[in-house]
């Protein structure tokens, strides 16, 4: 069915009134105009919507269904009207980014800011999740482009070469492994683990290279932000394996050292995710950007 937008607006105010008097003197329409109005979406859908009283007019369960759906409707061409209204104001578009931590805390933040200087009236959402989530969000249209670690499934999207991290051991400084300029994973095995969350990319990781030396994380506790990781580390409860520069952030401010992880997987690559076929012009752009830093 096709619905007219005119009268959607006037049954949701009919609806929010209860009363066509009053709708009439709101909407500055006559009673008779909304009256047809409402007759012939009645006529359309094949069923009442209101039920006249002395008071006003209730709603018929065909009436709340429409209610719903229209509220909806307009709410979302209000959505279309402010997204829309920005480029005849100059904007150019807008990027949908899902994204994981590690991207979000080392890199991105530089990243936007030297394309912003060249593209100022672009604007972006961002959000951080965990690696599967980047992808299924991606994958379902509700981003335009994810960030995510190479050893996550990309479920067939075109993936892209993005940065480069070092992933490092963050010890307490007063633990036995902090006197070492490099560990290998097998040693770290032997200690109880400050881990991440169970469906990111590191946990993927560091899961399957322990099993593939016969051995198990020892997870004392999972968490999901690298900030509270640090802490936890400093605090003597467990090693974590991040991000290098995230660690260099706390070796001042907490009481943890950094040891080299002596692996070739500890040299990672974080990968730019997209469908390229249908991407704006826009997306385009921003994405030719990163990979010029990659």
């Amino acid at each position: 069915m096709l619905y007219d937008l005119t009268s959607l607006d006037l049954f949701i105010t009919v609806a929010q009134e209860r009363n066509l008097t009053r709708a009439s003197r709101i909407k500055h329409v006559a009673v008779s105009a909304i009256s047809k109005r409402i007759t012939e979406l009645e006529a359309q859908i094949g069923s009442a919507l209101l039920v006249r009283n002395a008071r006003g007019v209730d709603l018929t369960p065909a009436g709340q269904s429409l209610l719903f759906y229209a509220r909806q409707i307009k709410q979302t061409m209000a959505q279309l009207d402010t997204e829309l209204s920005g480029y005849a104001t100059g904007v150019k578009g807008h990027i949908r980014i899902h994204a994981i931590t590690s991207a979000l805390s080392q890199f991105l933040p530089q990243d936007l800011a030297g394309f912003s200087l060249l593209y100022p009236a672009i604007k972006f959402d961002i959000e951080e999740r965990v690696g599967s989530a980047v992808i299924r969000a991606v994958a379902d249209g509700r981003a335009d482009l994810g960030i995510v670690a190479a050893q996550t499934s990309t479920q067939g999207l075109d993936t892209y070469p993005y940065r480069h991290d070092e992933l490092t051991l963050a010890v307490p400084a007063s633990h036995p492994l902090a006197r070492l300029k490099d560990v290998s994973f097998r040693e770290v095995l032997d200690h109880e683990m400050v881990g991440p969350h169970l469906e990111s990319s590191m946990h993927t990781l560091l899961t399957s290279e322990a099993t593939k030396l016969g051995m198990a994380l020892k997870l004392r506790i999972r968490i999901s932000s690298f900030d509270c990781m640090c802490r936890m580390v400093s605090n003597g409860l467990g090693v974590a394996v991040l991000p290098r520069s995230v660690i260099t952030q706390y070796l001042r401010s907490h009481k943890i050292k950094a040891v080299t992880l002596n692996e070739p997987w500890a040299k990672r690559t974080l990968l730019l995710a997209l469908r390229l076929e249908g991407a704006s012009p826009t997306l385009r752009t921003f994405v030719d950007h990163l990979k010029m830093l990659s």
